[in-house]
């Protein structure tokens, strides 16, 4: 990824990048690319495993070390990227300004983070974690090892324990707010094509014209299919460097569905986040708050 000052987007990523950001690996998409929607310079995904849904690619494999995530007080999360020659990478290429992201949300697509872990000399990645409600996660990592000319997204399941309650995917709708700002969501997702999404944020209905550079870009997007939790391929409009009040990206959706949208923005000196559902293959693509305001969950 690059780290000049652009609207950027996990294509982590994830990885979406989702991420990465953070590379986001290519989609698999079954569906013939449907007319309109699709932007010349963005072709449609390449045939392919989705990015996140594997622990283990090219040799490369993501081993936690902590069985759990904690639920009371943050606690040590801990793990390891092991090489084909079975030895813990130590070496990486920076996409998006850091090694290495760290993408936790709850398998109902709940509960999302993006963090930094830092990397200890014997190949260690950790972080002080804390995942705000039991049930099962999907922890994803998303990097590119140093000598490989492209990123990996890598995921594995890790559990919070207790009593867990189900959280329903909101409906989609246009409007997501966080900490007093709105962010609306424009744009269609085509399955088969490279969709355009625009989202513009406003603050107490003025347009927010001074976002500040997070992870070298003034908007960060990861996206996830429901169900599976597969990455999308999320990338900016490298064309427009304005800092708001729309960013722009371009993401590749591989089937109809469901999908839950991420974005990281920051102003004011805190990166905030705004969750949208969008729905592909309808005919439009809307956006869902989540059921509370987002917090800020630590991003670094």
């Amino acid at each position: 990824m690059r780290t000049s000052i652009k609207l950027g987007g996990y294509a982590l990523g994830l990885v979406a990048v989702f991420g990465a950001a953070l590379g986001v690996g290519n989609l698999v998409g079954d569906p013939a690319p449907v007319a309109g929607g699709a932007a010349p310079a963005h072709p449609a995904p390449a045939v392919g495993v989705p990015g996140g849904l594997q622990v283990s690619q090219d040799g490369y494999r993501l081993v936690p070390a902590s069985r759990e995530l904690a639920t009371g007080a943050p606690a040590q999360f801990a793990f390891r990227v092991l090489g084909p020659d079975g030895q813990p990478v130590t070496r990486y290429t920076a996409t998006h300004e850091k090694d290495l992201h760290l993408i936790v949300v709850r398998r109902d697509l709940s509960g999302f983070q993006h963090v930094h872990p830092t990397l200890a000399a014997d190949g260690t990645w950790s972080i002080p974690l804390r995942a705000g409600a039991p049930g099962q996660y999907r922890v994803f990592a998303d990097f590119q090892p140093a000598g490989r000319d492209s990123g990996l997204t890598l995921g594995v399941d890790v559990p919070a324990a207790g009593l867990y309650r189900p959280v329903a995917v909101p409906a989609p709708a246009p409007v997501a707010a966080v900490d007093g700002y709105q962010v609306t969501l424009a744009g269609a997702l085509v399955p088969g094509t490279s969709s355009k999404l625009t989202l513009t944020v406003t603050r107490a209905g003025q347009p927010v014209t001074d976002l500040q550079p997070y992870l070298g870009a003034y908007g960060h997007l990861v996206a996830l299919r429901d169900g599976d939790l597969a990455y999308l391929h999320v990338h900016p409009d490298e064309a427009s460097t304005d800092p708001g009040p729309a960013i722009t990206f371009y993401a590749e959706v591989p089937s109809t569905g469901t999908y839950r949208l991420y974005l990281d923005f920051k102003h004011g000196d805190t990166v905030r986040t705004a969750e949208f559902t969008a729905a592909a293959g309808t005919g439009a693509a809307a956006a869902a708050p989540a059921a509370t305001p987002t917090p800020d969950h630590g991003h670094d």
